[in-house]
């Protein structure tokens, strides 16, 4: 294996894929989605029957508060090893997988399935770590997670890392030459996810992977992408699935105390299966999210946004530039010679103050159309973000720590990941 690996925190695993099953029902979408509508995991259970399916390896966050969550944690754990025990699963060793993902809107959406070395994770804000979450970390979220994952055999993953590689160099070199790899699956998805095919990367291409790779984290790229000279390499953001890769890194630690040190870099738990993107990626859409903020006066707050930031005007301008409506008005707020990298960052902060010292309670809203119905209605005001594009992603969480919450979404619910490949983690 290239040694560059190590450098990378990112390698081959050993891939668990099911020798013989009905592929559209052994997938299906991250467990974090669809949580306030039980009828699509109903719809689910109707499609899955009494297949194999990685359906009985995850436990659906909608039941995360069932108050029998316990046992059906336990039943988990009891499928994933009966799954081990009867041979459902082949092992495809120090394997890289080449993924194309047919979304609901048709486009394509490339990717690279691998394991992080825990050790090189970190979601404290500011870490300089090779693999660095985008956004807080809810620590409250992440105990009930642990439950699910401290005692099951496997891992199936819906982490979704991003790499910032503008010139196509890790991913898309894969695709011209997918022809050349083994495929693993074919096949679509159920409840409209779209398409999912895999192939596995040959030892040449898992080489030149690496390279690539290595390639995006020195210095001088950080200098060129970022202008920050000495600054700690960003290799990985993690584009989705934060709380999960978050809950496997406390598993981890939680593992490592009572484990030997020189036993650290043998225990399976200290890595985890992700998919890598393309920050790039054309098929990869980043979504604003909107804020309402409930029962407050509009006129007020809006001359407390004013009065916040010194040189704030109402209009258009140099600096972050933010659009409001309420009740018969629409406008734009001005902050100039902002502190931080984002429009979102600039108002967050704000809103967090304004709610704690005034009452109010504030709303995340997905498209333009919701928050001017929710911000006309009498108590209320909505604010409208721009996009953040691209190029910005990387170099906010290099800057600032993480992004503030909330700061865009990244595709529809059926597009995010289904689960498909595992992988032993005890």
């Amino acid at each position: 294996m290239n040694e560059k690996f190590k450098a990378l925190g990112f390698y081959p695993a050993d891939i668990l894929l099911p020798k013989d099953a009905d592929m559209t029902k052994w997938a299906v979408v991250a467990c974090d989605q669809f949580t306030s509508q039980p009828e699509y995991w109903q719809a689910v259970e109707e499609t899955v029957g009494d297949a194999p399916s990685t359906l009985r390896l995850i436990l659906p966050e909608a039941r995360l508060n069932d108050p029998d969550v316990d046992s059906q944690i336990q039943s988990i754990n009891g499928s994933m090893q009966d799954y081990l025990d009867r041979d459902v699963f082949q092992t495809l060793p120090e394997s890289l997988i080449y993924i194309e993902r047919t979304q609901s809107d048709g486009r394509v959406r490339r990717g690279l399935i691998g394991m992080v070395d825990l050790e090189q994770y970190d979601f404290t804000p500011g870490s300089g770590a090779l693999i660095r979450a985008t956004e807080g970390t809810v620590l409250s979220r992440i105990p009930p997670r642990v439950r699910v994952r401290q005692d099951a055999p496997i891992e199936l993953p819906h982490v979704m890392l991003l790499i910032d590689d503008p010139d196509r160099t890790v991913i898309e070199p894969l695709a011209a030459a997918s022809g050349e790899m083994e495929k693993l699956y074919d096949f679509d998805l159920q409840q409209g996810g779209g398409h999912l095919t895999g192939r596995r990367l040959t030892a040449a291409q898992t080489e030149a992977a690496a390279e690539a790779l290595a390639g995006l984290c020195t210095e001088a790229e950080m200098e060129r992408k970022y202008g920050m000279r000495g600054a700690a390499p960003l290799l990985f953001a993690v584009g989705d699935g934060n709380h999960s890769l978050a809950t496997a890194k406390q598993c981890y630690e939680n593992l490592k105390t009572t484990t030997p040190e020189s036993q650290w870099a043998g225990l399976t738990a200290r890595y985890a299966l992700v998919e890598v993107v393309n920050n790039h990626d054309g098929a990869l859409t980043f979504e604003p999210i909107h804020r309402v903020v409930f029962g407050v006066e509009p006129e007020k707050l809006l001359e407390a946004f004013m009065a916040y930031y010194p040189g704030a005007h109402e209009g258009t301008g140099e600096g972050h530039t933010i659009a409001y409506t309420y009740a018969g008005h629409t406008g734009f707020v001005t902050v100039p010679r902002p502190k931080v990298q984002l429009a979102v960052g600039t108002l967050q902060a704000f809103l967090d103050d304004y709610v704690k010292a005034n009452g109010g309670e504030v709303d995340y809203i997905h498209g333009d159309a919701v928050t001017d119905e929710l911000g006309a209605k009498s108590g209320n005001i909505g604010f409208k973000l721009p996009a953040m594009g691209k190029e910005q992603l990387f170099k906010t969480v290099m800057a600032d720590g993480v992004l503030p919450r909330k700061t865009f979404s990244m595709g529809h619910a059926q597009d995010k990941r289904y689960y498909v490949e595992a992988r032993k983690i005890k």
